[in-house]
């Protein structure tokens, strides 16, 4: 049974982006965490909006 997933925060995703540009996360840790953070979903999710 797959466990299902929160919606993406936005906010904690911008948080991982700003991390890895300040320097303070290596960029494979960053990837990871907005894969997990749901980065793929939000952009989804926009995508779809700005096509209908």
């Amino acid at each position: 049974m797959p466990m299902d997933r929160p919606a993406p925060d936005p906010r904690k995703l911008l948080d991982h982006w700003e991390e890895w540009e300040s320097g303070e996360t290596p960029p494979g840790r960053v990837m990871s965490d907005l894969k997990t953070g749901g980065l793929r979903d939000l952009l989804q999710g926009l995508a779809d909006q700005r096509d209908s």
